[in-house]
């Protein structure tokens, strides 16, 4: 600024002081102006920064659910196998004569669940008895209940459900009594 720009602005603020004095209102200074713009540009600076932080938490909560889901697919891919797994140690229980193919399949089953639970799957556990819940369980049939403590809850257990971490990946199938 050059000096008569320096003077002409002190002017206008001796006018303004001026008409202060005159009219009762005050009319905010150059420093009070500079002063309320930085204040301004201060919040718009804090409220960027907290939006940015609240992005990077989101980011990483949303990156960990990602690493935890990731092998989702596979699970569900592998489900089936743990399925016929079990169903082929029931049949195998019942033959008395093939008690080494039984011990054999047990072995491998064991191993396939417990590589299964180590990266995150969990077996929902559903008893005859319990109370249906449509949250939990997905009904496929109603049949008439056995007894009468068996209306509204569930008679039997088609399949097991599965969650991986949080997630429900599969839901047990259930038959509830009516």
């Amino acid at each position: 600024m050059g000096k008569k720009d320096k003077n002409d602005i002190e002017k206008d603020i001796e006018v303004q002081d001026v008409d202060v004095k005159d009219t009762d209102t005050k009319t905010p200074t150059i420093e009070e102006q500079l002063q309320e713009s930085l204040d301004k540009e201060k919040d718009k600076f804090m409220r960027l920064f907290a939006e940015f932080e609240n992005y990077k938490k989101r980011t990483a909560k949303e990156r960990i659910d990602l690493f935890k889901t990731a092998s989702e697919d596979v699970m569900l891919a592998m489900l089936p196998v743990l399925d016929d797994f079990e169903r082929a140690l029931t049949h195998i229980e019942e033959d008395k004569e093939a008690e080494e193919l039984r011990k054999g399949v047990l072995l491998i089953y064991n191993k396939l669940l417990n590589a299964l639970n180590q990266k995150g799957l969990e077996k929902i556990e559903v008893n005859s008895g319990d109370a249906f819940d449509a949250d939990l369980h997905e009904a496929i049939t109603q049949i008439p209940a056995p007894h009468d403590e068996l209306k509204g809850k569930i008679v039997d257990v088609v399949e097991k459900g599965y969650k991986l971490g949080d997630k429900v990946i599969r839901f047990p199938k259930v038959v509830i009594g009516q």
